[in-house]
């Protein structure tokens, strides 16, 4: 702990003529324009490949999300310190999970589009079907609809309560009593919460991203999205503070010790990132099981190879090499670069995962054979080739502006930083050594 002057911040509110405040409007319009004319092509010509965009990019925003949630009750299960100039920033952006339960209608809507298991049929996928639940004969989604909700709902409560008992904390300054009870309440809730966010994010995981591929299977899988999830809302974090100085808020609050130390984890996550994807690839290509490497080889072809023996490079070694300085990590521009190449390269990987599937049959026809890795690679379908369509843009337009509207209108209501939290003085000291 520091012996300087301990300061609390006066500017912790949005101020009315700051583009924060405006934000919820523009962001929101542009967003509603960019959805609405996504979900009018998964009408037209080009309907397939509409409803593969917006599954990418839902699940790109889903995860910064979802990181901001996780963010939250690791915070608190660690009681740490550092964090609470901060925290207010992710609570918020974690209470915009209601919003994803709306938008996960038009994937409801394309349903039979996206997912082969929903109408076709063969050996391997039977064997699946306790868990996928479709009823060829009338293509039944409620298995999948059921788990949804359930996963929403631990969600969706998690980030309300958490915010909820956060900004109750700001009446109770001068209540210590009052205050140190909602606090023990929060450390409570998020150790159990956490335990609800690992299972229900693997399992969506599973259900929205690795069932794309049905015959295709990672134990590891969930892992991945959340490592990604992380890279991707840390990357959101580092902005979204720089953001608000900008506009006028917490000034001295955040200094360069937060901003280093969220740098560390940028760069630690990275190399998280790097470590579960090689794991998962390496297993899989050593073992050669016909099923497994069906995800590979679709993209190895038509340009996706060359975004796989790319991701390495730009995934891993650039921003490992970037981020690896303490100069970069404390350095406002640096940490800034560093973020939009993370959130830019997270952003290709999910459309890496999703894209490749939108007109591609995968896997052998029913009672095809699968005793050898030739035979699969030969029956497996051919991905569309690399490119970016209209779709694409629309749909990820439209929902980074939904979700930046609501974040925005969140961090209107109440103080931007968690003025009642208990530990908010030790984070205003806050020193790296």
């Amino acid at each position: 702990m520091s012996s300087k002057v301990i300061e609390r911040p006066t500017d912790i509110t949005v101020p009315a003529t700051s583009l924060w405040a405006k934000l919820p409007v523009i962001a929101g319009g542009v967003g509603a324009l960019g959805t609405l004319a996504t979900i009018g092509m998964m009408f037209g010509e080009h309907k397939e490949r509409a409803f593969f965009s917006y599954l990418f990019a839902y699940m790109t925003v889903l995860s910064v999300a979802l990181g901001s949630l996780i963010f939250v009750l690791i915070q608190h299960v660690a009681r740490a310190g550092w964090s609470a100039v901060v925290r207010r920033i992710a609570e918020n952006s974690a209470a915009t999970l209601p919003l994803f339960v709306l938008l996960f209608l038009p994937i409801l809507l394309g349903f039979g589009h996206l997912y082969p298991w929903s109408h076709e049929s063969d050996k391997i996928l039977e064997a699946k079907r306790w868990w996928l639940g479709a009823d060829l004969g009338n293509h039944s989604m409620a298995k999948f609809v059921l788990r949804a909700a359930i996963f929403f709902a631990v969600w969706v409560g998690l980030s309300y309560v958490l915010r909820k008992r956060s900004t109750a904390q700001d009446a109770l300054v001068e209540d210590k009593e009052k205050r140190n009870t909602v606090t023990l309440s929060l450390w409570s809730l998020s150790a159990g919460g956490i335990f609800l966010y690992a299972l229900s994010q693997s399992f969506a995981a599973v259900d929205w991203l690795m069932s794309l591929q049905p015959h295709w299977y990672s134990t590891i899988f969930g892992v991945y999205y959340f490592a990604g999830s992380m890279v991707g809302f840390y990357s959101f974090l580092a902005l979204a503070a720089m953001a608000l100085q900008k506009g006028g808020m917490l000034k001295t609050a955040i200094t360069t010790e937060h901003f280093h130390d969220i740098g560390k984890f940028m760069f630690g996550h990275t190399v998280f990132w790097a470590y579960i994807t090689f794991s998962q690839f390496m297993l899989i290509w050593y073992a050669n099981i016909p099923e497994e490497t069906e995800y590979f080889m679709v993209r190895m072809e038509g340009g996706w190879d060359k975004l796989s023996l790319a991701m390495p490079l730009i995934h891993f070694f650039i921003p490992f090499l970037f981020l690896v300085s303490r100069h970069v990590k404390r350095s406002r521009v640096g940490l800034a670069i560093g973020a939009i190449w993370l959130i830019t390269v997270h952003t290709l990987d999910i459309f890496w995962i999703v894209i490749p599937n939108a007109g591609a049959h995968h896997g052998p026809p029913a009672g095809a054979a699968h005793g050898a890795a030739g035979e699969a690679v030969a029956a497996v379908g051919h991905a569309p080739h690399l490119s970016v369509a209209l779709t694409d843009v629309t749909a990820f337009i439209g929902i980074v502006g939904l979700f930046l509207a609501a974040f925005a209108f969140l961090m209107k209501k109440n103080a931007v930083v968690c003025i009642g939290d208990p530990r908010l003085d030790e984070s205003l000291a806050h020193e790296n050594f």
